[in-house]
């Protein structure tokens, strides 16, 4: 007789998810620094490659972090922790 597919642990499936999540953030993250740096290359003709590097690292690490936030924010949402949270708060009152 086989036996049962053992139930998913949750964990594992939202960190998937985040995986998943921040692959495509790392995708968009690269396009928006590329596009910042191009854009700061046209502007002027006396960029130097430590300027470029900087916008680069700049914008791109900035909308990475931004969405590694927001997808934990929603992750925590979506799995029920902050329903939990809010219980203890409206135990105390």
């Amino acid at each position: 007789m086989p036996r049962p597919e053992p139930a998913p642990d949750p964990r594992l499936s939202v960190l998937q998810r985040f995986r998943r999540i921040m692959k495509w953030m790392a995708l968009f993250s690269i396009m928006v620094a590329a596009v910042a740096v191009l854009l700061v290359a046209r502007g002027d003709e006396g960029v130097h490659i430590h300027m470029l590097i900087a916008t680069a690292l700049g914008a791109g690490l900035s909308v990475l972090l931004a969405g590694a936030l927001m997808s934990l924010v929603f992750l925590s949402s979506s799995t029920g922790h902050d329903d939990e949270a809010n219980r203890f708060e409206e135990d105390e009152e």
